[in-house]
């Protein structure tokens, strides 16, 4: 005979199991199949910019919570990025699915062959997101499905109709407020949470880890006050401390845990707003290389005596390079030799010393790139260094290759397929399976998962919906 409290036990150990089936799959109308957006649910994206995916199987990197995330969720080996493998292009290719060459971000940088100078796209000082991406990002499709949604310091988002709640990646102060949302900057001064500190620590040397202190504790706010259902949170410090210390070095072991406590404190406000519907994604832009010497290509340009020099300043420009870290891009800019220039350089940056990879046109489409003739502030030529080296836009001297100073420094923006430039990938909580580990992922197909997992379907992507890790 079964006992009444037995009985009580297992009819409550029955509902907690069809609650919690219902908080990991994403709802479907029973009549056509097709998904419900998941209104009850919170997906948390938090990009560490810069955390490697060597670092997850590193045991000096002290990372206690990204670390068991990954043990009791989903982990990749190593996610693809874009190419370049820097912040812009692949925090774009993270909001939507596309590779650089179709989102429209192309570099951190791009040179404007018209004016004749470099205009940026990092950190946002120019264009809002309308403006350079030109395809629809996760946050576009789950607004439109009506459900909310929050940003914080994504990149290539400035005014960003379809965030509910924003703050950009932006310095000075002025841009910064302007381009976020007014009511909720008031909320944040009332709490005590220093937006105002923006651009005094974004000048300051050490002011990486205030910033991400103060950008954990937005998105504590966000959480607690607005219950956004997709909120996307980009941390900056690894990425800072690399480029000066190197990775691995002991700044970058500090820093590794540095940012595993930010992503423990997100997660904290995250479970007691949304216990047992949250959903917990931390990924990375790039990898990390470390480099002692430096290519300049812009001095293979001026002894070809396409740049031509007055003393130390460049007085006139046939070509560019313009540097994205582990790669480059080569500019032409006379129109009727283009093409017999542009080959002919191929050719002779294949012998310079530290040079991997010359890319020419007909294989951009293989990396995700856009011919110069369908986006004109796309380069002509693109170079990707081996590791060691990195690339300069200097045109000083006659040595193209030189040693940096101050000992060994950290770069990305190698070509995505170098092992040390593979991105993390973690997947924890509501609808993730359990131990499950990826051998393979690209940084596009975390857009259309992420729809997925809040019940909305994301179409016309380069990427697919990661259906193996999904309960």
């Amino acid at each position: 005979m079964i006992r009444p409290r037995l009985i009580r036990f297992l009819f409550s150990a029955l509902c907690l199991g069809l609650i919690a089936g219902c908080a990991t799959t994403p709802t479907k109308t029973a009549s056509t199949g097709a998904l419900i957006p998941a209104a009850d649910r919170l997906v948390v994206l938090i990009s560490v910019d810069g955390l490697a995916a060597y670092y997850l199987d590193d045991p000096l990197a002290d990372m206690p919570t990204i670390k068991r995330l990954a043990r009791e969720g989903v982990r990749a080996v190593g996610m693809r990025c874009a190419m370049p493998s820097v912040t812009w292009p692949t925090h774009t290719t993270m909001a939507t699915g596309c590779w650089a060459g179709r989102h429209g971000v192309i570099g951190n940088s791009y040179w404007d062959r018209e004016a004749g100078k470099s205009v940026p796209f990092i950190p946002d000082p120019l264009f809002d997101k309308d403006e350079i991406v030109k395809v629809p990002t996760i946050y576009d499709v789950v607004h439109r499905a009506g459900l909310k949604t929050a940003a914080i310091c994504w990149p290539a988002s400035r005014n960003a109709k379809t965030l509910n709640w924003t703050v950009p990646d932006i310095f000075p102060d002025d841009l910064f407020q302007k381009c976020a949302t007014q009511s909720w900057l008031t909320e944040l001064r009332k709490e005590n949470i220093p937006f105002w500190m923006q651009e005094t620590w974004c000048k300051a040397a050490t002011g990486g880890p205030q910033r991400d202190w103060m950008y954990t504790r937005m998105a504590d706010q966000v959480i607690r006050t607005h219950r956004p259902n997709l909120l996307m949170v980009h941390l900056i410090e690894a990425d800072h401390v690399q480029h000066a210390h190197g990775p691995k070095s002991a700044e970058a072991y500090w820093v590794c845990r540095y940012e595993d406590d930010r992503v423990r404190d997100i997660l904290s406000a995250a479970e007691a707003a949304f216990p047992g519907r949250v959903t917990f994604i931390v990924a990375s832009d790039h990898g990390f290389n470390p480099y002692t010497r430096e290519i300049r290509p812009n001095v293979k340009l001026k002894q070809a005596g396409l740049i031509k020099m007055e003393g130390s300043k460049i007085v006139s420009r046939q070509a560019t390079a313009l540097g994205q870290g582990g790669s480059t891009f080569i500019y032409v800019m006379d129109k009727e030799r283009r093409a017999e220039t542009v080959a002919k350089l191929a050719g002779e940056f294949r012998s310079v010393e530290g040079i991997e990879v010359v890319i020419e046109q007909k294989d951009y489409p293989k990396f995700g790139l856009v011919t110069p003739d369908k986006d004109s502030r796309m380069g002509d030529l693109v170079l990707g260094a081996k590791e060691g080296f990195a690339f300069s836009d200097s045109a000083a001297g006659d040595a193209v290759v030189v040693p940096v100073s101050g000992g060994v420094r950290g770069t990305h923006g190698y070509d995505p397929a170098q092992k040390k430039m593979r991105a993390t990938f973690v997947a924890w909580g509501a609808g993730i399976r359990s131990g499950a580990k990826l051998p393979d992922m690209d940084a596009t197909d975390l857009a259309p998962t992420v729809a997925r997992l809040l019940g909305v379907n994301m179409t016309g992507t380069d990427g697919k919906v990661r259906e193996e890790i999904l309960k």
